[in-house]
């Protein structure tokens, strides 16, 4: 397979540089379960330097002096708007818009704003695992309605789905784009999940943190709008993190439009004593929406062409390995199911034998079981390298 000159595609910034990462103190690289003759592909941020124009915004920041107590400004919450109006097509009210220090956190809150201990939400499982914790840990029930599978190509079961509910049923946790199995919901898909929430009354959560990883032949849709137009009521859940690579940064918000639902996720926030951002959150996010957009369209095209590169030849020279092509995100969802030798555990075969670290299927659920996830969000040489591993394992 010939590799294609990467570096023609991406005009202004060196993608294929990468950067050392090892002795930073970063769980990818630097965990004490990661060693040192391991290849990490697991937790999801990037392997790539971050835009120059975010760099600058912290720096500039660093260089105030002083640390503390912090509020935003204007210009984030302008900012915010005008990115949504810009590459969504979503127009944001500057109330509607919540300040949160990661996603995580606004899932947590998301469900005690829309539902009381021992009432249920729906999972579409296989699914991002932290889903699973902020409904245990708030005392709900999971109902679960495991996504089908059609060779790789994952998609709702809406008759699951409304089976599932009850009378104690309050919500439905959506991740769009979908992690891990790389889905970038349409519109029309979407729109049937919520004429189902509209007829049973349900409320939507939806994590939208891969929202601007998107391949071009795909469009991410803001479920908000068609729930605007339902009478659904929803959450959606932002941020800079994914897309800029800004997770230790801290910065993320929830866009709630019904004013009584923002109310009580405001009044949830306090309760939980999530307070304000830190000194480098508003540069971060300003340098990234504003000024970095090109930074982010060479990104994506540099990781689709990751994504073409691993399904293609995984397709020619591993077949007894399946994946899908993503659609959206950095990440790709690779099926073990029937591979004897991995005992029916191959994310511990990959650590052991292939010196390759990936992310557990069962991470995502019990419907991941028999899978991985590869995080490709790194030079084309680890990618070259991995699969060079997986060839000799498994091709």
């Amino acid at each position: 397979m010939l590799r294609p000159n990467l570096q023609e595609e991406s005009k202004m910034y060196n993608f294929d540089k990468g950067i050392e990462r090892r002795g930073t103190s970063c769980v990818k690289w630097d965990e004490s379960f990661v060693r040192q003759d391991v290849l990490p592909m697991w937790v999801a941020d990037m392997d790539f330097e971050i835009a120059p124009a975010i760099t600058k915004r912290l720096v500039e920041a660093a260089g105030k002096g002083v640390f503390g107590y912090q509020f935003l400004s204007d210009a984030y919450y302008d900012t915010v708007i005008r990115f949504m109006k810009e590459r969504h097509d979503y127009e944001v009210k500057r109330e509607w818009i919540s300040y949160l220090p990661d996603v995580v956190a606004g899932l947590h809150l998301a469900v005690c704003t829309f539902s009381e201990p021992g009432d249920e939400i729906i999972l579409m499982p296989p699914v991002y695992g932290p889903f699973f914790r902020v409904v245990k840990e708030n005392d709900r029930v999971i109902k679960e309605c495991w996504l089908k599978n059609d060779n790789g190509c994952f998609t709702m079961d809406y008759e699951c789905t409304k089976k599932n509910i009850t009378n104690k049923t309050k919500a439905v946790m959506l991740c769009n784009p979908h992690n891990p199995a790389g889905r970038v919901w349409t519109e029309n898909e979407l729109e049937k999940l919520i004429e189902i929430c509209a007829e049973y009354k349900l409320s939507i959560i939806s994590d939208d943190i891969h929202c601007d990883i998107v391949s071009k032949k795909h469009k991410h849709t803001m479920v908000a709008n068609i729930c605007r137009k339902k009478g659904v009521k929803c959450i959606i859940l932002t941020s800079p993190s994914k897309p800029y690579n800004l997770a230790s940064i801290h910065v993320a918000n929830a866009i709630i439009e019904d004013e009584k639902v923002h109310a009580k996720f405001e009044e949830m926030r306090v309760h939980n004593h999530i307070s304000g951002p830190n000194a480098f959150a508003e540069a971060a996010l300003i340098g990234a929406y504003d000024e970095s957009r090109e930074w982010l369209d060479e990104m994506n095209a540099y990781v689709e062409a990751n994504h073409e590169y691993f399904a293609a030849y995984v397709k020619e020279n591993i077949p007894t390995l399946k994946t899908f092509k993503p659609e959206g995100t950095y990440l790709i969802w690779v099926d073990f199911t029937g591979i004897e030798k991995v005992n029916g555990k191959p994310k511990e075969f990959l650590d052991e034998y292939c010196k390759i670290l990936v992310n557990d299927g069962e991470f995502f659920g019990e419907a991941g079981k028999g899978f991985v996830r590869f995080n490709l969000a790194c030079p084309r040489s680890y990618v070259e390298k991995a699969l060079a591993i997986l060839k000799e394992w498994f091709g």
